[in-house]
């Protein structure tokens, strides 16, 4: 399937006291980076839990930290989905420093679950959704 790029700016709240991104904040660019994948495919995860009753969770991800992001940074976050199984997807994630030499900062594996938004229990992936995902590979 084709990657979704998302430019992400390295801010002073991001970094750590050496001035380095804090390990946890890697996370919270990928999470960003595929809530705007889904956005860019129609889809706003409040509609999707008021209208179709899903939410989707990470259920595993591994992770590997290559080097360092610096504060001021133009990173790009490369979202590519691997799979789309009954109730999950898993995606390949990266953190690359943008340039003319760009570099591979970090890179995951990310499974995400989709589920039931009363109960929280798994549940298949809507039609819907799958059908634009299909349509983006």
């Amino acid at each position: 399937m084709d990657a979704f790029v998302w430019p992400v700016r390295v801010y002073y709240e991001d970094t750590d006291a050496g001035g380095l991104v804090y390990h946890a904040n890697y996370l919270k660019f990928m999470e960003r980076a595929r809530t705007e994948w889904l956005r860019s495919l129609g889809f706003e995860q409040n509609a999707l839990i008021r209208e179709l009753a899903v939410m989707f969770a990470v259920r595993a991800m591994q992770i590997d930290f290559l080097k360092p992001a610096h504060f001021d940074d133009a990173l790009e976050i490369v979202t590519r989905v691997d799979a789309c199984r009954g109730a999950s997807l898993l995606f390949a994630q990266s953190v690359v420093r943008s340039g003319r030499e760009p570099e591979l900062l970090c890179r995951a594996q990310v499974k995400v679950a989709c589920l039931d938004a009363r109960t929280l229990r798994p549940r298949p992936i809507p039609d819907k959704i799958k059908l634009e995902i299909s349509d983006v590979g």
